[in-house]
């Protein structure tokens, strides 16, 4: 009988140590997603996790409009690494570091590639209806050479001869603005986009006005701005119309 109940009690002391042991394993992993959607045109890209190629419908490089998920189970110490590269040209467009703690921040991924321009966002062309324009406007480079800190500008965007069509509150970095529509008016008459900080009518940056000339064409325009400097001047472009792509 005794031996019985030494047995039982070897037993439990063993079943518990196995829980505890399978308990700090589960601790020390967890599992991860991420959710990728991007869109590149005209070149294709390839996405590398540890630096394996992610085959997406059994193919190694993808161009046009980009989806796939990874999952996988991540160790405490361990460190995962996702690239995005131009297949083409062979560079590297992106690269992000996925550890055990910082996870959740990589849940969702996004991104655009076009010639001469990455934006690590996900664009979808707004609808705009029949003789109507329509506009958005991306900033990803604000403060790159304006040293600006500034998150966020008002546009004001206006004709030539100072009507305004549609006022911007926050055209940010990461995130296309809202959508404003008016009517179209001319197809050869530019239109000028006038940058602010917020909530105020002061350049956000230098003293001078800074006026953007933008094309304009019936339906959606989806503008990304860019400060360059100039002859040591800084000057803001928006020549680049990714609705074009799409």
């Amino acid at each position: 009988m005794k031996k019985a109940i030494v047995f039982i009690i070897g037993l439990l002391i063993l079943t518990a140590c196995e829980a505890e042991l399978t308990n700090s394993i589960d601790a020390a992993q967890k599992p991860a997603r991420v959710k990728i959607k991007g869109y590149s045109s005209p070149d294709a890209v390839q996405l590398r996790f540890n630096g394996e190629p992610v085959l997406i419908n059994q193919q190694g490089s993808y161009r046009g409009n980009i989806e796939t998920t990874l999952e996988f189970v991540i160790d405490k110490e361990e460190k995962n690494y996702l690239g995005i590269y131009n297949n083409d040209i062979g560079n590297e467009l992106a690269n992000y570091e996925i550890t055990y703690y910082n996870s959740d921040q990589y849940k969702e991924l996004y991104f655009f590639n076009l010639p001469g321009i990455f934006l690590k966002t996900y664009a979808v062309k707004p609808t705009v209806n029949i003789g109507r324009v329509g506009f958005v406007f991306l900033f990803p480079n604000l403060g790159e050479f304006s040293g600006s800190e500034l998150q966020t500008v008002k546009g004001v965007l206006k004709r030539e001869n100072g009507t305004v069509l549609a006022e911007f509150p926050n055209i940010g970095k990461e995130n296309f603005s809202e959508l404003k529509v008016y009517s179209f008016f001319s197809n050869t008459a530019p239109v000028f986009l006038e940058l602010y900080k917020p909530g105020t009518t002061e350049p956000y940056a230098g003293s001078g006005p800074i006026r953007v000339q933008i094309i304009q064409t019936v339906g959606a325009n989806m503008i990304v701005l860019q400060e360059k400097l100039e002859n040591g001047n800084l000057v803001v472009k928006g020549d680049i119309d990714i609705a074009d792509y799409l």
